[in-house]
């Protein structure tokens, strides 16, 4: 089972938000929630939009290259599990090999995961450097599955952004559904399933995508 990061196991795009606009007050830019939503998480092309849009004397990169120590410190004083992330991870490592694949960089990934405590339930961690292409191209998704030694079809996605879903589906993984505050007006017609919370998140939601056995045939 691969989980994505931010919006999936802690509640970083709020963070990711006010780093972001941090940088961006120091131009006399403000962005709304409703803007960083649609341009950041859903379409994946945030730093791109707002160089073209204000009209930035700097590169994409270089915006995400000033947000990025402003994000880690944030997340150092203080990252917070989702609603039922913990105990969700702890349910499905007794069945499945679990692998997170994020766009986020290694630091960040290590750092939320470390502190949050869920680091050692992971088999496989995979980070914006592994791979080639970010979400919504399939490469983190494959990557992850390759590290748990499992073919995409016998792995499941969990995703909080439309561009998961559809990374997932391009790389032929099914993928569930959990949207958050951020992302529950996105289009998840992809996903296998839609779920509310990570609360239904269960091992037989799983066994039944899959096409398992909750008594003994679920991959491990």
């Amino acid at each position: 089972m691969i989980f994505d990061l931010d919006g999936v196991l802690i509640d970083s795009e709020g963070l990711q938000y006010r780093a972001y606009s941090e940088v961006l007050r120091s131009f006399g830019v403000r962005v709304s929630r409703e803007v960083y939503a649609r341009e950041w998480i859903a379409a994946g092309h945030g730093s791109e939009y707002a160089v073209a849009t204000f009209g930035l004397p700097l590169s994409p990169d270089e915006l995400k290259e000033r947000k990025n120590p402003i994000y880690h410190r944030m997340l150092s004083e203080g990252v917070r599990l989702m609603p039922g992330a913990a105990e969700a991870v702890a349910r499905m490592a007794r069945h499945f090999a679990l692998a997170v694949a994020t766009n986020s960089n290694a630091s960040d990934t290590e750092l939320a995961l470390e502190r949050t405590g869920l680091r050692p339930d992971f088999d496989a961690v995979v980070t914006r450097d592994r791979y080639e292409h970010p979400k919504p191209a399939p490469d983190a998704f494959l990557a992850a599955a390759k590290a748990v030694g499992l073919p995409p079809a016998r792995c499941l996605v969990v995703e909080d952004s439309e561009r998961g879903i559809r990374a997932a589906s391009a790389a032929g993984i099914p993928a569930v559904a959990v949207p958050n505050e951020w992302t529950r007006g996105s289009d998840f017609g992809l996903a296998a399933r839609r779920l509310e919370s990570l609360d239904e998140l269960t091992v037989q939601v799983a066994a039944e995508i899959l096409g398992a056995s909750v008594e003994g045939s679920i991959p491990s």
